[in-house]
């Protein structure tokens, strides 16, 4: 496919989703979706309840979605729809964690008979291109809705699940609804390296940046418009009242933990850069109650604390921590290491501060080692940051590398920005 020829079907789910945008704010009392939030905030669920399901009226619907998928009240979408009836709803369609979210990381929970509704629970984890279109149309569904609370980084698995389930709706002629939610972590800005293709996986399908900076209803318009060889037929229903300075605790929406080692906002804040620790043999701090602001391994001690303090990183600080994770690396082992406070949210840099640890860690504990799968270089998106620390590199160094490709990144989201 030529790029004009993208950039017509781009324009095209941009048309859709503007319109989404442009509805007046209306009562969602009677559908399930509850009224705005703090700062007038409201999903794209709650749109959607507000206008009576008109998109969905005459269409046989199927949601992929998982426990995040809640209104306000803390009711489940598929429970709402399934209740009310105006709905012709089949099937749903669950991803990594499973639909109830009871699967641990690289895990699902299968197919399934939803105890809750009756409805048949298809899984899509780790299933892509002819056979996820295989399982779409067996579901006899013709519309794919998606509503899932993203991290906001490019190696949290559910941004894949939108593409891949793109992907699969338009080969199997499906229509494609994704309902937005807040980017928890900001839309400010893109940061950190860009995935080179070679190293695509399920943690990164796409050259976007480590810290994306997008919606998820953004970042289906650009599958749609630069990635997919068949655009699916796209619709993205809006929030409205949400601004890209905005943390998720601005939305005034309750926080449901998107997986079970997302426990809350905080987490997110810091796993765009602390989940790079997946690729060492450090403890990523799986297994605590602070997971991803935990991290350490056994031998080491406050010198790495103390290291990290000294790159005098903004809004952030370090504190000597020792901690026994009950599963995952060092299981039931007394490890030391760091926590993480971040004291200035709108200062920190997620992404530096994470290639900041990594720098300060192998340079204070000689038992420092990656992963032997290079697990690292699928993270960040290619060799150069595995290769520059090794080579002794500063911080300035390595996040430098990567420059010029986030520039050109930063050029391509601009076009498909929904939200100022």
């Amino acid at each position: 496919m030529n790029l004009s020829r993208r950039g017509l079907l781009a324009a095209t789910g941009a048309a859709g989703a503007l319109a989404a945008g442009s509805l007046a704010p209306a009562s969602a009392s009677g559908h399930g979706g509850g009224g705005p939030g703090r700062g007038g905030l409201r999903t794209g669920f709650e749109r959607l309840a507000a206008e009576g399901y008109r998109r969905l009226a005459g269409r046989t619907v199927g949601i992929v979605t998982n426990p995040t998928g809640v209104t306000r009240e803390l009711r489940h979408i598929v429970d709402v729809l399934h209740a009310e009836g105006r709905v012709d709803l089949k099937a749903v369609f669950g991803p990594e964690h499973g639909f109830r979210g009871t699967a641990q990381a690289g895990g699902s929970e299968g197919r399934s008979e939803d105890p809750a509704t009756g409805l048949p629970v298809y899984d899509t984890y780790l299933k892509s291109g002819q056979d996820l279109a295989d399982v779409f149309t067996a579901s006899g569904v013709d519309t794919v809705v998606f509503d899932i609370q993203d991290a906001g980084a490019r190696f949290y698995t559910y941004i894949w699940t939108l593409y891949d389930c793109m992907e699969a709706a338009a080969l199997a002629g499906k229509r494609f609804v994704v309902l937005d939610r807040p980017n928890p972590v900001t839309g400010r800005a893109a940061l950190g390296p860009v995935l080179h293709e070679e190293f695509a996986t399920f943690v990164g399908r796409k050259p976007i940046a480590q810290q994306h900076g997008m919606t998820v209803a953004e970042l289906a318009r650009l599958f749609n418009g630069e990635f997919l060889a068949k655009p699916v037929e796209l619709e993205t229903v809006l929030m409205s009242g949400w601004r890209r300075a905005d943390f998720f605790d601005a939305s005034g929406l309750p926080w449901v933990p998107p997986s079970p080692n997302m426990p809350t906002p905080d987490t997110a804040l810091v796993y765009p850069g602390t989940c790079l620790f997946e690729g060492t043999n450090l403890s990523e701090g799986r297994g605590t109650t602070r997971p991803f602001e935990l991290l350490g391994a056994e031998g080491i001690d406050g010198r790495w604390a103390a290291a990290a303090e000294a790159l005098k990183l903004p809004g952030v600080r370090f504190r000597e921590a020792y901690f026994a994770p009950t599963f995952s690396k060092f299981a039931n082992k007394t490890v030391g290491g760091v926590q993480i406070y971040v004291h200035d949210r709108a200062a920190f840099d997620p992404v530096r501060t994470g290639i900041g640890l990594l720098v300060t860690a192998r340079k204070v504990w000689s038992g420092f080692a990656w992963r032997e799968d290079d697990w690292i270089d699928k993270l960040t998106g290619s060799t150069s940051v595995r290769t520059l620390i090794d080579a002794g590199a500063d911080l300035d160094r390595v996040t430098g590398a990567w420059r010029a490709e986030l520039s050109a990144f930063r050029r391509t989201r601009e076009k498909y920005l929904l939200y100022r």
